[in-house]
């Protein structure tokens, strides 16, 4: 049985955006050989609502907040055909550009099968973001599997043992970031934030329109590395002293900087980076759990002082090893609705120049019985935001994927395509130097 609980404060920084016109939800696709049938899929979805207690919950509105609230209604599938298999990317955008009933529930799901590929199907998870991370939809996505295989096998369970519900996020993080310590901490963190931002005005991608919120959407640009190029890039990463998350930073600000063309003083770029926190909780959280316990790091970098791209990719790893090390870490949680409220008040202004979101090298299995996980990647979205070139990145069976997402009209496909084209050349490039 769920137990009804207010929304911590970026629990409800997603519940605002999802309420606007630019939804806030999170889109995982998963390319399966193998059909699975509506009926199959129907059953698994069923146990995996009744493990999961969020998967029960709605969201309320009561007493001048939201709260988690019992009773969700069962999960919403539906089933659509398509005539080519690329297609499936027409289906995330609509969904990345509808969002969650959450009065009634907080997650739907879509099976696409293709006319043309009678052995391949995509399954397609939304979940609203207050529930979830990248890491524990692709968990998600690992169960729904196994439970497909497991009913195919006719290990039908009779008896679900539901998961402990994790408490508000509050209760997890360090106790220094809590109560009236915890408030002047978020104010010091917010002012040393915007005199950062006066000092360096970071570049960003110019508003090639500009509309109101409710009438801006989310697109989607995507792309992948081979397993030679993605091999060949974590071994030079490992070679330069860095990380893989660094240098797609890099790429993402040559990328930025080579469009922009600014010819500044300072030259300087913001890059913002998702930050998993679940093993820095107390007591730690796994991914099973359902959960948005994701974290950013902002930082703040010159490209007339880093103009070879390794120095770069050491000086970002360098600034979020520093960040890590302090509570700064879990402050994005604690201050992300008063962040949201500021952008919304200022909806003409990007948020930074860069964002990434990178799930690493997925562990979780390829086989399931007779399926097959060929492919695996999210996105979340990012209609609100105009102005910031953001990316969502997982590797899997040793390829690397790449999903670009923007603010449209801010931002044009055609810009979001050269960009990705151009950061990936730069990764292309430094790997064959090396």
């Amino acid at each position: 049985m769920l137990e009804n609980r207010e929304l911590a404060a970026h629990e409800q920084a997603m519940e605002i955006l999802n309420n606007l016109a630019a939804s806030f939800n999170i889109v995982t696709i998963s390319r399966i050989k193998r059909i699975i049938s509506e009926e199959l899929l129907r059953q698994a979805l069923n146990i995996t609502q009744s493990r999961h207690p969020l998967l029960n919950a709605r969201i309320v509105a009561k007493s001048n907040s939201f709260w988690f609230e019992d009773k969700a209604d069962k999960i919403p599938l539906s089933v659509v055909k398509k005539q080519q298999i690329h297609q499936w990317e027409e289906v995330v955008v609509e969904e990345l550009n509808q969002k969650i009933s959450s009065d009634k529930n907080l997650l739907r799901v879509t099976l696409i099968n293709f006319e043309e590929e009678e052995n391949i199907c995509y399954l397609i998870t939304t979940i609203h973001h207050a529930i979830a991370d990248a890491l524990s939809c692709i968990q998600l996505h690992s169960e729904i599997l196994t439970n497909c295989q497991k009913i195919t096998e006719g290990e039908v369970e009779t008896n679900i043992t539901q998961l402990a519900q994790l408490p508000s996020i509050y209760k997890l993080i360090p106790k220094s970031l809590q109560g009236f310590t915890g408030e002047i901490g978020n104010v010091l963190y917010l002012s040393r934030l915007k005199l950062q931002l006066i000092r360096s005005k970071p570049a960003s991608l110019n508003f090639e329109k500009n509309v109101a919120l409710e009438s801006r959407s989310c697109g989607m640009v995507h792309r992948k590395l081979d397993s030679e190029l993605t091999a060949c890039l974590v071994d030079v990463c490992r070679q330069q002293k860095t990380t893989v998350q660094a240098a797609l930073g890099a790429a993402m600000l040559f990328a930025l900087a080579k469009k922009t063309n600014t010819q500044r003083k300072n030259n300087y770029f913001s890059f913002r980076s998702a930050v998993n926190v679940r093993p820095r909780l107390q007591p730690q959280v796994n991914n099973e759990h359902l959960g948005a316990i994701v974290s950013c790091i902002l930082s703040f970098h010159n490209l007339k002082e880093n103009n070879n791209f390794w120095d770069l990719a050491r000086d970002i790893k360098q600034k979020l090893e520093k960040r890590l090390a302090t509570s700064d870490v879990f402050r994005f949680l604690t201050v992300s609705k008063m962040l949201l409220q500021s952008l919304l008040n200022n909806p003409e202004q990007s948020p930074g120049s860069a964002h990434l979101t990178n799930a690493g090298r997925l562990t979780i299995p390829q086989n399931y019985g007779q399926f097959e996980l060929e492919e695996i990647s999210f996105v979340a979205a990012q209609a609100a935001f105009g102005g910031i070139f953001a990316a969502a990145v997982s590797t899997f069976r040793g390829q690397m994927f790449l999903n670009f997402i923007f603010s449209q009209p801010s931002i044009s496909t055609e810009t979001v395509k050269t960009l990705a084209s151009d950061m990936i050349c730069v990764i292309s490039e430094v790997c064959n130097q090396n």
